[in-house]
């Protein structure tokens, strides 16, 4: 099942008050970038985010559910009408995530 359009405007619109975000749309989901780094997506109307350390700390009671068949697991985002954890999660991510690959 794909991400309705309505969620996804809804998640943009909740990540609107962090510098730095972008999306690229991938077989009807979204890939969510800050500052050109990925970091998770909206699959089937959730919001995942990759589990590094800081997100785990954040938001310690968050599941870990999978993307899509054969992903790694990432955390659901439940709270995305909470700005303010929204907006110390996101920027908290940005050290612990893998560079940006250069394009040759």
């Amino acid at each position: 099942m794909a991400s309705s359009k309505e969620y996804f405007e809804f998640v943009m619109d909740q990540l609107s008050g962090i510098e730095g975000i972008s999306h690229r749309k991938m077989m009807g989901e979204y890939i969510i970038y800050y500052k050109e780094k990925v970091i998770g997506g909206i699959y089937d109307d959730r919001f995942l985010v990759k589990p590094t350390k800081s997100a785990k700390s954040i938001m310690p009671g968050a599941s870990f559910e999978l993307p899509y068949e054969g992903a790694k697991e990432m955390l659901l985002v439940e709270d995305i009408e909470n700005r303010e954890l929204i907006e110390k999660l996101i920027p908290a991510m940005f050290e612990e995530l893998p560079p940006v690959k250069k394009k040759k």
